[in-house]
């Protein structure tokens, strides 16, 4: 749930500060299938209730008062059990289809005087890993994602505005994919709104501490339980990533105090949002984690097919190490864990030797070309639970993204979504597994 628009009782002045601090107010309210949470602040009074309306298509969901007691509502919501045609499968929330749930809540005195409202929006939605899949709504959901920095040209990680951010949105559905990782960025809640509202889900990743120290720990334990309390509500947030490729913990194989660090970051986390996947160390050094997040800037098709084509070869990418650095902690067992490789690609289309990508492409033409054939590589690849590209749009000296820093495309919106999605008719249906598997031990 997504705290919007709020109605307060009046003060008279003049105004005393005792007064002030007393008055009640809701402060906080969450919302997950189905166990609605509001906390409140001022005095505490036993005349108190707060009424939850819930509402979706013109329909009226829920009509509820609760009895506030020690500043505080927490109960279960139940919705009407329409029988065998449940009609509660048409709320769910999700790309395709992102149905949202108009919420009103209310803070009632005993004479019925309201002292405090807010409305805003909730979603049934479900995220949650089984083995080697991650599951949305109950329902494998293979992700295909997009590394995206949110930077701008002239205004550095804040948006121009909001169309700005509205507009990344719709262009990175556009494109094809269903999902962004948000890299090194607690995004504008703006963003989290318009991906709610038009359907694309977020992976939303901490920034990194520089440094290895007591003060960076401390910093990032209070920003990082703010965030996810600030963002708790959103739907389309459906992971938390709290480390990158070991950065703020770079010796995380060999020192404890940093494993120690990372371990407890993930159990945090967990103790905030146990509805959510933890992504423990993006990329590599696996350590505690629901996904097992694998970066990999190979760039030939045919080995990537290779090493992520089949469960069966996963365990070689422990000895490959395909960024120079192991990939699990745990020995050479991932467990049944979910693995994504969730970076790849990153080639730079510009002639300027200044800027960098992994490869560089002269053309629009070879890079349409590389681009298909590395998605091809991995999209329907059974080691696999999903992709995350890189990147959405270039970032100062980095020019490897799908487009111009402005957002301007560096190929047809549609070129770009025909390959994201495996409909580039211009190259061969990619065969099935099982033929693909046969066909290799042919040769």
């Amino acid at each position: 749930m997504h705290t919007g628009r709020r109605v307060r009782e009046g003060l008279v002045p003049p105004v005393d500060l005792g007064v002030l601090r007393a008055r009640n107010r809701i402060v906080r309210i969450s919302l997950r299938p189905w166990i609605f949470t509001a906390w409140l602040d001022g005095s505490l009074r036993d005349d108190l209730r707060l009424s939850v309306h819930l509402a979706a298509g013109g329909k009226t969901l829920a009509d509820d008062s609760y009895r506030v007691v020690a500043g505080q509502v927490h109960r279960g919501i139940a919705l009407h059990d329409a029988g065998v045609d449940d009609g509660r499968q048409a709320l769910l929330w999700s790309p395709e289809y992102p149905n949202l749930i108009h919420a009103e809540v209310s803070l009632i005195s005993e004479d019925g005087q309201t002292i405090d409202a807010v409305t805003s929006y909730c979603a049934l939605r479900s995220v949650s890993v089984d083995e080697n899949r991650i599951l949305l709504n109950g329902r494998p959901y293979p992700l295909r994602f997009v590394l995206d920095q949110g930077y701008w040209p002239d205004s550095g990680l804040t948006a121009p505005g909001d169309e700005a951010l509205r507009q990344d949105v719709l262009l990175a559905k556009a494109m094809g994919f269903n999902g962004v990782r948000k890299h090194q960025k607690i995004e504008d809640p703006r963003y989290l709104y318009w991906a709610d509202q038009l359907g694309l889900l977020v992976w939303e990743e901490m920034p990194t501490a520089h440094q290895f120290t007591q003060t960076a720990i401390q910093r990032f334990m209070r920003e990082w339980t703010e965030a996810i309390a600030r963002d708790f509500n959103h739907p389309c947030v459906i992971a938390w990533v709290p480390f990158n490729e070991s950065w703020g913990t770079p010796n995380l194989a060999d020192v404890g105090e940093q494993r120690h660090y990372a371990r407890s970051v993930y159990h945090l986390t967990k103790a905030l949002d146990p509805t959510r996947p933890v992504v423990g160390n993006d990329g590599w050094e696996s350590i505690e984690t629901d996904i097992v997040g694998i970066h990999d800037y190979c760039q030939d098709p045919a080995r990537l097919t290779r090493r992520y084509q089949t469960a069966e070869v996963l365990s070689q990418i422990l000895s490959e190490r395909p960024s120079g650095r192991i990939v699990s902690l745990n020995g050479k067992d991932l467990g049944a864990k979910p693995v994504m490789l969730t970076e790849f690609g990153g080639m730079a289309l510009s002639g300027d030797p200044a800027t960098w990508g992994y490869s560089r492409c002269a053309s629009a033409e070879e890079f349409s070309r590389v681009f298909a054939g590395l998605v091809d590589a991995v999209k329907d690849a059974e080691a696999l639970a999903g992709y995350c590209y890189t990147q959405f749009a270039d970032t100062y000296q980095e020019t490897n993204g799908l487009l111009q820093a402005d957002r301007t495309p560096k190929l047809p919106l549609e070129e770009i979504r025909d390959a994201t999605m495996g409909l580039n008719e211009k190259r061969q249906p990619t065969l099935p597994a099982a033929k693909r598997r046969a066909l290799r031990r042919a040769r």
